[in-house]
């Protein structure tokens, strides 16, 4: 493990798949760094590039016949000019994923345990017996009850919850000193979505592993990451540490996701915002901020200019990709907090926008 830079090094990354159209491009330039024991929160809606990206990381969207470009280093190895052997070595030992899906992630005809083992041998010269034992001990760790019998029980007898844990289990056999979670906690109600997250945050700190937690819910990383990159279509528009995204958003999209959380201490009559639209198609996305067709600020300059990533104001470790002025947006979202629409905020703001 490096000790001195960071852990996974993204630079400039992009992912193009082919269409009978035009060549989409799922992932237009990103970058970003995890450091050792660091966790970082990839957000956005369905999309947005987030889940592409990361197996890129790890060598997975290349399988699946996309063309990728940029650098991608984990601990110091370039993994886009690495040979699949290499990859293969790395994926399940150095650096595990959590897949979206449990349920369909895990065979329906092999026993839970016995797909632990196989993850646990196919890295490390074992017996049967000893990494079945291991497999009941990693069922125990990620607190699925009565481990012993669990370990035998198939995937289809097993609650949504318990099939996550096991994911997790299988990713945490070798002990990794990467683990990508890609929405770990989709389709689990709330109560089991809170679990989870308090698991893989436990067992990010007891283990000291680098965790890259990708979802499309703000509200699910207050809690667990250091920071957040905020994707939109196949790019970050805004990057930095978690408590100061929350508190001071500077992107138009950061602030409809953010209205789109319900809040306990709001009025009950306060309705959620929102975001208009949908997300353009990557394949022929819109000219100028690829935000501007939702975005209740945009002006003609907008629909013409590329915005790019740069440090907030004051704020280095702060990124955002947006056009319109640190002030206009510091005045916008002080708007927004205060429980008043976009239209409403843009008024009060006295931030002029192009009539639609």
């Amino acid at each position: 493990m490096t000790e001195t830079g960071p852990l996974l090094s993204v630079r400039d990354l992009r992912v193009e798949f082919r269409s009978l159209d035009e060549p989409v491009r799922a992932v237009d330039g990103i970058s970003y760094e995890v450091a050792p024991g660091a966790a970082l929160g990839i957000v956005g809606e369905s999309g947005s590039g987030k889940t592409v990206s990361s197996l890129a990381v790890v060598g997975l969207a290349q399988l699946q016949g996309a063309r990728v470009t940029g650098e991608v280093r984990f601990d110091g190895r370039d993994l886009l000019r690495a040979p699949q052997e290499e990859l293969r070595r790395l994926r399940g030992a150095a650096i595990a994923m959590v897949f979206q899906d449990p349920l369909s992630s895990l065979h329906p005809f092999y026993r839970v345990g016995h797909q632990i083992a196989e993850a646990i041998r196919a890295h490390r010269e074992i017996s049967r017996e000893a990494a079945r034992h291991r497999a009941i001990e990693l069922l125990e760790a990620v607190e699925i009850p009565d481990p012993r019998n669990r370990v035998d029980a198939y995937p289809h007898e097993l609650s949504g919850g318990m099939r996550q844990r096991a994911m997790i289990a299988m990713a945490l056999a070798n002990e990794p000193e990467l683990l990508i979670a890609d929405e770990p906690t989709t389709a689990l109600d709330v109560t089991v979505q809170a679990q989870i997250l308090d698991l893989l945050g436990r067992l990010q700190r007891e283990l000291r592993m680098a965790l890259v937690l990708i979802t499309h819910d703000l509200g699910v990383i207050a809690q667990t990451v250091d920071d957040v990159a905020v994707m939109y279509a196949g790019r970050i528009v805004e990057r930095g540490p978690v408590g100061t995204v929350f508190r001071a958003p500077e992107h138009p999209y950061t602030w409809g996701l953010l209205g789109s959380i319900p809040h306990l201490d709001a009025p009950r009559d306060r309705a959620l915002v929102p975001i208009p639209g949908r997300p353009p198609s990557l394949a022929r996305p819109p000219t100028g901020c690829r935000f501007h067709p939702r975005c209740p600020y945009v002006r003609d300059r907008h629909r013409r200019v590329d915005p790019v990533l740069e440090p907030v104001e004051g704020d280095p470790a702060h990124q955002v990709a947006c056009l319109l002025s640190h002030d206009e947006r510091r005045e916008l979202w002080v708007e927004l907090r205060a429980g008043r629409s976009p239209a409403k905020a843009r008024a009060a703001a006295g931030v002029e926008a192009d009539s639609r």
